[in-house]
């Protein structure tokens, strides 16, 4: 695990095996950011024009490496792009800096120390970079066998070590708490991506609920499972349909952090299909590979929920896993089954690869009989969202419109794109059965808000309701960039731990 410290030593007098500058995107060409400046001296005033000489231009995930110059205890400078140089009197956007931290971060894999130099105007900025860094850091190596030094041999280095932010300050309470606050969501966030990196035979519903039930005891946060026989007895025909074709049961579990000053509930919850083969509706070839992934939805809540009691929100948050693996067997379900839900309402299935909405129906109207302030669903829905908008935005819709621009400006905020989305009433008809209440498919045109309508039908009535679909954004099967690693992102995990924030601050509803 990555370490982060605020420090106050001079950048020349620091021992480390790097020093990190911003370079921004200027109109003349590359502008060395505020930070730098002692770097800048050395040089003579003339770094901006070393770097332009090396090819440097300031844009955006740009990475150059120049020898340090003599008086500097650290051998390398690493040069950064922040993309184009804010203007006069502006600062630099907070998700420049966690992408420009971030590609940092990946590129001094492998060193014991590096000292970041980057632009701090105040705690914001650094609690942005020490986000950005240690997002950046990440690695999964768990299955790698590792050599005598512990480096993973896939890969030959190991994540930066130890990072210093230049510029804090140790003794400011906000800068402490910037960093504290960015600390405990990395670390959930990180988690979140080591499960959805996990393979699925070591990762299935009840693995995952003992690594839920692990962190409840550490955190102090109230896990329920319900596992096959319980989830019987109380009517789950969702996620029991689901999970009746594999070997490995379906779990459903409750975590409840609660504050004793709160003032409102949010309850989050989370698709978590360990392994999605599409059951009797069997995906093609080339569409299996990565489904270890079908389960972001509920690493995110996991994440969310841990992160928030860890910072000690004032407001009571519930995460509902809804967990089960979707595998062909005889024991399947088929399409053509009718499936009772736990609402009551029987679903006709007529596609099994649509099981995301089963579990996630079941688990809505659970959290609906506590009556919630709002319920947020997460979940790697639709592949029709990753079609309307693309592998690195997630689509929002809502029963409410101010909440669901609530939604969207938080994801903002924190460097999460998203995009608001309808519900058009009159793509429901199209789930119309003439067996059950509801077909859990209806027109194939603007799949993605179908499945959110169906969803919506198992909201409880007059409750707050928005659903995140971030089948694009889940998972990361390119190349790494900014601060996202290539595998699992934990997609959402930041939108949902700042909009408990908002809650517990009164600014949400």
């Amino acid at each position: 695990m990555t370490a982060l410290t605020l420090s106050t030593a001079a950048a020349a007098g620091l021992r480390a095996d790097a020093i990190v500058i911003g370079v921004a995107k200027g109109a003349k060409g590359p502008v060395v950011a505020p930070g730098a400046e002692a770097l800048d001296k050395a040089y003579d005033g003339r770094l901006a024009g070393v770097l332009e000489t090396l090819g440097a231009s300031g844009g955006e995930g740009e990475v150059t490496k120049l020898p340090a110059p003599a008086g500097f205890k650290a051998p390398l400078v690493v040069a950064v792009g922040l993309g184009a140089e804010p203007e006069k009197d502006a600062e630099y956007d907070a998700e420049a800096l966690r992408k420009a931290a971030g590609v940092a971060a990946r590129t001094l894999a492998g060193s014991k120390k590096a000292a970041f130099a980057l632009p701090l105007t105040d705690a914001a900025d650094a609690g942005a970079v020490a986000e950005g860094a240690l997002l950046g850091a990440y690695s999964f190596d768990a299955y790698k066998d590792s050599g005598k030094d512990g480096r993973a041999k896939g890969n030959g280095k190991a994540p930066l070590a130890e990072i210093a932010l230049l510029g804090g300050k140790p003794r400011d309470k906000a800068y402490r708490a910037a960093i504290e606050r960015a600390t405990a969501v990395t670390e959930e966030l990180n988690r979140a991506r080591d499960l959805i990196n996990t393979p699925p035979n070591d990762l299935y519903p009840e693995a995952f609920a003992a690594v839920a039930q692990a962190a409840g005891k550490e955190h102090g946060i109230k896990v329920q499972v319900l596992d096959e026989k319980a989830l019987t007895k109380g009517g789950y025909g969702g996620i029991l349909g689901v999970g009746s074709g594999s070997a490995a049961g379906p779990r459903l579990v409750k975590l409840s952090y609660t504050h004793s000053k709160a003032k409102k509930h949010l309850a989050f919850v989370g698709k978590g299909i360990t392994y999605d083969s599409g059951g009797i509706s069997l995906k093609p070839a080339g569409h299996n590979e990565t489904m270890k992934c079908d389960m972001s939805g509920a690493a995110a809540v996991f994440a969310a929920v841990v992160a928030a009691a860890r910072l000690g929100l004032e407001v009571n948050v519930t995460g509902w896993l809804a967990l089960a693996e979707n595998m062909p067997s005889g024991s399947a379900t088929r399409p053509g089954d009718v499936l009772r839900m736990y609402s009551g309402k029987t679903v006709e299935v007529l596609n099994t690869d649509a099981e995301g909405r089963l579990v996630l129906a079941d688990a809505l109207w659970a959290a609906s009989e506590e009556k919630p302030d709002a319920i947020v669903d997460v979940a790697t829905l639709t592949g029709a969202m990753v079609l309307a908008l693309g592998n690195r935005t997630f689509g929002v819709m809502a029963n409410d419109d101010a909440f669901r621009t609530a939604i969207v400006e938080a994801a903002e905020e924190v460097g999460e794109p998203s995009w608001p989305m309808p519900l058009p009433d009159h793509l429901r008809k199209g789930m119309d059965s003439p067996t059950a209440d509801i077909a859990n498919m209806g027109e194939r045109m603007g799949g993605g808000l179908v499945a959110g309508l169906f969803l919506r039908e198992f909201v409880g009535e007059g409750i707050t309701w928005a659903h995140l679909d971030i089948a694009g954004p889940a998972f990361n099967e390119s190349g790494p960039f900014g601060y996202t690693p290539k595998g699992g992102t934990g997609s959402a995990v930041r939108t949902l731990v700042r909009l408990a924030e908002l809650t517990a601050e009164g600014d949400l509803g």
